[in-house]
């Protein structure tokens, strides 16, 4: 079965090491990654809302399932679908 990795250690060692300059300039450096791993999965991300779509005008429905931010996000957008997205009110 191919495995992806969804977790690994931290490439930063001793944060609480680092000054203020090298701690913006790792988030900063980590933030410039985010673009790059989007642009080589929107093939996949394409096909994905495709799907999501076409089920949703269907009368599917979408469940998130998690907690924290993924909790929030599903509850942010419980609330901006309808009136947003002229999806109807369930």
């Amino acid at each position: 079965m191919n495995q992806k990795v969804t977790e690994q250690p931290s490439r930063y060692n001793d944060l609480e090491k680092m000054s203020i300059k090298e701690l913006l300039g790792s988030i900063n450096k980590e933030d410039q990654t985010v673009p790059v791993a989007v642009e080589a999965a929107l093939q996949q991300i394409e096909g994905l809302v495709d799907a999501i779509v076409d089920r949703m005008l269907s009368g599917g429905r979408l469940f998130y399932i998690g907690a924290g931010t993924s909790g929030r996000l599903g509850i942010l957008d419980a609330s901006e679908i309808p009136p947003t997205y002229g999806m109807p009110r369930v």
